[in-house]
């Protein structure tokens, strides 16, 4: 009898060992984007509207483009290209995309030069800005605050500083708000421009940072009121480039406090989505845009 009960034992245990595999590989595509295409490909309960997000086009080009994956029309060239979506474990392979070495180097030679022609050419303006920071309110010129970059390792981010010294909050978990008491008056002025962000352009020749990237996050940053790695599996995959003082995130409106979960997880999409489809084309129209919509139109605050 004792003979019998184990070989049931046996049979159930090999049953679930041979289903495991199954059940694994259904839960490591259960992380959503919402608006974005689902992992599983082959889930037959209805056509579903799927938006890539590498270059999302502006205005009415916007609107044709979300269309579901797979309808034909005239404007189908302008259609977003089909991408991966945000899913637990995926491979590095994945996220880096297929970009050759040459293409790096010639981007890191792209950002050296441009950032010291932009410093170079705006340095009165930088220079303005400096001497009414330090004469309208006590404290220094510069804001200083380590963020995660390149592989995950720390640097010292550059910022004009924007809110009264002692209302400032080094660690980054407060983020500023609309209308924010913290901030000083020439502040809201830089900040609305995102002339507080220029300084960053000493980071860019430093190396730390790229003209376009994700966006440097402080370590712990919440996101929807948890860490952002708890939100997001893929989290720490953002940090397979280095960090960009713009990036296709930001030129789709994704920037700002990330108190909202669902932009939060949109906003590393977004993140990932470059890093995928980088390519040095793709970085000129998104600085060219940057100079749109955030020097000339102004949206920070």
């Amino acid at each position: 009898m004792r003979s019998k009960e184990q070989a049931s034992s046996l049979k159930r245990f090999a049953n679930l060992l041979l289903t495991m595999p199954t059940v694994l590989s259904a839960r490591t595509s259960e992380i959503p984007a919402v608006g974005l295409a689902h992992a599983s490909a082959s889930d037959s309960s209805g056509p579903e509207t799927s938006l890539s997000v590498i270059w999302q086009p502006q205005g009415e080009k916007r609107a044709r483009s979300s269309r579901p994956i797979g309808s034909t029309g005239t404007s189908a060239r302008r259609s977003p290209a089909q991408h991966h979506p945000v899913r637990a474990a995926e491979p590095v392979s994945t996220i880096v995309g297929t970009a050759r070495p040459w293409q790096h180097g010639l981007k890191r030679a792209m950002d050296f030069s441009l950032a010291l022609a932009a410093l170079i050419a705006l340095s009165p303006l930088l220079l303005t800005i400096a001497l009414i920071i330090k004469t309208t309110s006590r404290g220094p010129v510069f804001f200083k605050q380590y963020r995660v970059g390149l592989g995950n390792s720390q640097f010292e981010i550059y910022k004009f500083r924007s809110m009264f010294t002692e209302r400032c909050d080094l660690t980054g978990v407060s983020q500023t708000t609309e209308n924010d008491p913290r901030v000083t008056p020439i502040g809201r002025f830089i900040r609305k421009t995102s002339i507080d962000e220029l300084p960053q352009l000493l980071n860019v020749l430093k190396g730390d940072m790229s003209l376009v990237g994700p966006r440097p996050h402080v370590a712990g940053m919440l996101a929807g009121g948890v860490p952002y790695e708890e939100l997001v599996a893929n989290y720490p995959m953002r940090h397979a480039m280095r960090p960009g003082l713009t990036g296709l995130a930001q030129v789709n409106g994704f920037r700002g406090p990330t108190t909202d979960a669902t932009k939060a997880r949109l906003r590393v999409e977004y993140d990932l989505e470059y890093i995928r489809r980088f390519s040095i084309a793709l970085d000129l129209r998104i600085i060219l845009r940057t100079v749109w919509t955030e020097f000339l139109s102004g949206s920070g605050y």
